[in-house]
């Protein structure tokens, strides 16, 4: 730091957002100008935006604004990584040049008004700051519903998350340091992060409306995500699956008892429908359990071949 105001970095992950991008750009420099002239930040902070892979004008915006705002700054990916490797690309990118960043998504739903308040934390040590919206009203009852259900289970299967946090947050420079030596491919960082054990805070905000544009992020992604969230960080499914199959035998076994009973006592007729559930429910019980380890061996396969998360193809 220099003279006790953090230079810092809003990475922004990008993707199709021609339409987001010119209110982006003047709000994010109405805030740094702001941040700036109070004296909170350094005069050298900047906004990183990163463009994943975009098939519409983001790229072409942000050189476009790189000219006229010298605290707009952004890389290329060569291809659509992911939003998570998006981050961690722009994270990468300002580790070692700022003393914090903050990564927030460019459609400005989450609350601008929060990051005064994570530097405030930032500034009593706080190496992690997260955002948690206060409700989610602002969702549809679908995505609502599947979002408290994602949360419970994976409390259930032991993992440290925080409720009704995504990906805005404050990662002071050690975290990034430390962040930097996490090499899964798959990466889950609502998982990360509350792992590491820095010393955290929560700042509670309203999530805002989008104000162009759509969201990119699918059902598919977001069932993607949840996925990998279960099989990065618990071997609980993988268990489950053989207790599930330990559940099964037992329940063979209790039938195939009946059976020799019934047998004994001269009762030969043949039960049909009893023998076809059987045959389905383990049936069921082998492929759920095939499923789940499926999951496990694709998450390796991708691992061991150590490819890179991403590559960048242009930086401004």
């Amino acid at each position: 730091m220099s003279n006790n105001k953090p230079k810092i970095a809003i990475v922004m992950p990008c993707y199709n957002e021609e339409k987001m991008l010119p209110i982006t750009f003047v709000k994010i420099n109405e805030l740094l100008s702001s941040l700036k002239t109070e004296g909170i930040i350094s005069q050298d902070s900047f906004a990183m935006y990163v463009d994943d892979g975009s098939k519409d004008k983001t790229w072409e915006l942000i050189s476009d604004n790189h000219l006229i705002d010298e605290s707009c700054r952004g890389i290329k990916l060569a291809a659509n990584a992911g939003h998570q490797n998006a981050i961690m690309a722009g994270m990468m990118k300002v580790k070692g040049l700022v003393d914090c960043c903050i990564t927030m998504d460019a459609d400005l739903q989450d609350d601008l008004t929060a990051i005064p308040v994570m530097l405030a934390h930032y500034s009593e040590k706080c190496e992690i700051v997260y955002g948690v919206r206060r409700d989610r009203s602002t969702d549809s009852f679908f995505k609502h519903k599947t979002a408290s259900l994602f949360y419970s289970i994976m409390k259930v299967l032991g993992v440290n998350l925080l409720p009704n946090h995504a990906d805005f947050r404050l990662v002071g420079k050690n975290a990034l340091e430390s962040l930097s030596s996490f090499r899964e491919y798959n990466l889950f960082l609502r998982g990360i992060f509350p792992s590491m054990g820095f010393k955290t805070a929560i700042v509670e905000y309203a999530q805002l409306p989008r104000l162009a544009s759509e969201t990119k992020y699918s059902l598919r992604k977001m069932l993607s995500l949840a996925v990998r969230g279960v099989t990065m960080f618990s071997p609980f499914p993988l268990r489950l699956s053989g207790l599930f199959s330990i559940i099964v035998f037992i329940a063979a076994l209790i039938q195939a008892t009946f059976v020799i009973i019934d047998y004994s006592k001269g009762i030969t007729v043949p039960g049909w429908a009893s023998l076809m559930v059987v045959v389905l429910f383990i049936g069921a019980a082998l492929l759920f359990c095939n499923f789940v380890m499926g999951e496990y061996i694709a998450m390796i396969f991708s691992e061991v071949k150590a490819r890179p998360r991403y590559i960048i193809e242009e930086e401004i």
